[in-house]
Parts: structure tokens; sequence; C-alpha cells
């Protein structure tokens, strides 16, 4: 348990369990193409920086990365995210927005009664720091405001994210660690009901460019610090007959907290990305229906030399979403 002045945060529950789960939802493209969870990811992209303050590093200044995201009913997401490095105290400061609209809902009473609409949205304003230490070690902080709003209820609190990475430029291996969503809840959506936990999560990556191919490879783990992560419905399983432990086994336990990627260099300016997130298919993955490629991602990028697009996709079931970023230097510096 650790105190901030007079504000309590302590390790929170599981995504599902916990308030503000949109914070999991990543701004970067060429992320949400890596299977979504990423933290080690060699490269200069702004929005991964983002989901992990300690990939915030010098040659970013000026840096800038928005991005665009869409999804089945309306949903959509924007994030924005830039960078300053202060060499007086040689270190970095970024500065982030990720906004969700879920677009014009209906509003109705207990009985059906048609009120109106509205428009429920999500938000998160986000301050960075980063510093190096010593040769390869760097540090990070995230600090957040979380702001909710579905109609007459609103909610907020406040997050830190605290990352560390290790990087050997020489070898070309990163490898990082991140303890993602320490926080509270200001304010309940009915100011009446007690306070939620954020969705906390403890997370390593480690990724390794290959010297003489065109590949990068990473491995992220993720709720390490919760051997079972694996949605059980037991109203359902009973009112369906599915065995309680069907796919509850101690490997599949293992597996549902690693997202696998990898990044193709097709040339120096364009990238293939893929990704396999096991938590996400076992969570899809639906009774007496064909599954197919659940929990896969792709993505592209095209890098330019002042500016580098990636779009992501990935499989729902039945649907597709579609996610697109740009990183550019507002000064007009090469990336």
């Amino acid at each position: 348990m650790v105190c901030l002045g007079s504000i309590h945060l302590s390790a929170q529950t599981l995504g599902g369990n916990a308030v503000f789960n949109f914070l999991n939802q990543p701004i970067s493209a060429k992320q949400a193409s890596l299977g979504g969870v990423n933290i080690s990811s060699i490269g200069k992209d702004l929005g991964l920086a983002f989901y992990n303050p300690a990939l915030l590093r010098d040659e970013m200044h000026g840096g800038v990365n928005a991005g665009f995201y869409s999804f089945a009913q309306g949903l959509q997401q924007y994030g924005f995210n830039t960078a300053m490095h202060l060499g007086k105290y040689n270190s970095n400061l970024s500065f982030g927005v990720q906004y969700l609209n879920y677009g014009n809902l209906t509003q109705t009473d207990a009985s059906g009664n048609v009120l109106g609409t509205f428009q429920p949205k999500d938000y998160v304003v986000q301050l960075g720091f980063s510093k190096q230490y010593h040769e390869r070690w760097w540090y990070g902080v995230n600090a957040k405001f979380i702001g909710s709003n579905y109609g007459q209820y609103q909610s907020s609190g406040i997050g830190f994210d605290v990352g560390l990475a290790y990087h050997d430029e020489e070898s070309e291996l990163q490898a990082s660690i991140l303890v993602k969503n320490m926080g509270a809840q200001l304010k309940t959506y009915d100011g009446l009901q007690p306070k939620e936990e954020l969705p906390f999560d403890l997370q390593m990556g480690i990724t390794k460019r290959l010297a003489k191919a065109p590949f990068q490879f990473s491995i992220t783990a993720h709720h390490l610090h919760r051997w079972n992560i694996l949605y059980n419905d037991t109203t359902f399983n009973q009112l369906e007959g599915i065995d309680p432990n069907r796919g509850n086994t101690g490997a599949q336990k293992f597996l549902s907290h690693l997202v696998f990627s990898t990044e193709v260099f097709l040339s120096e300016k364009f990238q293939v990305n893929m990704g396999l997130n096991l938590l996400r298919r076992q969570s899809l993955n639906a009774y007496n229906m064909t599954n197919g490629l659940n929990g896969f991602t792709m993505g592209v990028g095209l890098l330019l030399d002042k500016l580098h697009m990636h779009y992501a996709t990935g499989f729902y079931q039945q649907n597709l979403f579609h996610q697109v970023s740009l990183n550019f230097n507002f000064r007009g510096d090469p990336l």
C-alpha cells in the first residue's frame, strides 16, 4: 500500500471488476497491432510512451502522436500525445489526452419510457516524465486525471504509472517493467456507492531485434500480480451445462498472461506488425461458435522521413476494429 498525501493508493483488481477500464485501450495504432499490450518495443513511437513512460526518450523532443480508433456501434477514440526534452535537467516531459465517445444512446426510465438521448464518454488527461539513469536504464512516471460521463452519472479519479526500462543498443534488446493504474476513484457515478478500484496491472516485457534479419520479436506478460485471470461466468455455465473447469487448466492460466508480437521491416519505409493476445482470444471464444482469429491483430506502418503512419486492425468475433495513428515532429524535424 502506498500513500500520497491524503489519497489512498493500493493494488487494484482485474479488468471487468474495476472502474475506468478504457485505460487499457492503447492510443497508438502500432501498439494495437502488436496485440494491444507492449511495453518494450524498440522504436520512436510516442504513442507507446503514452502507455509506458520509461519509453519516453530525448529524441522524441517536439514529437506528436495523434490517433483515431473506430469500432462497432459508433464507438470512437481520439488520442493525442506530445513530448519535450528539458536539456537543463536532462529529462523529458510529455502531455497526452485520450477521449472515447460511445455515440448517441437512448435514455429511458425504469418503465421503458423514452426520455431523450445522451452521449456517454470517457477521457484521461496525462502528464509524463522520464529520465535516463547511467547508460542503459530509463525510468518514467505518468500522472493522470480520469473522467467519465454517462448522462446524469459522472465519475472521476487519479492514476499513476511507473515504468523502468533497460535498453542495450548494441545488442538491440530492450526489457521493461511497468506498474500501471495505481490510484483511486475520487467520485463515484451516483455519489452514494463505495469507491471502486482502478484496473491495476503489473507488466513485464522484452523485445529483441535480430541483427541479420528484418525481424523484431516481443513477449509481454500482464496481470502478474494475479495467477488466474480467466473469465468464469458460473451462472452461464450452469444454464448451458458447461463444465466450469473447461479451459481453465494450469497451462491456459499461464498462457493467458502472455502477448506475442512480431515486427517485420520489409524496407526502411515499410513494416508489418502482428500480435496474438491470448487472454483476449480466451475471453472472446464463445461456446458452440466458430472463433476463428479472435485475439489476432495486425497492422502496417509507412515510415517517411517526417511522418510515420500506422494502421491496425484485429478480430472480435464477426467484427473488426480500425485504428490509425500519425507520428510527426511539430518543428518539422525528421523522425
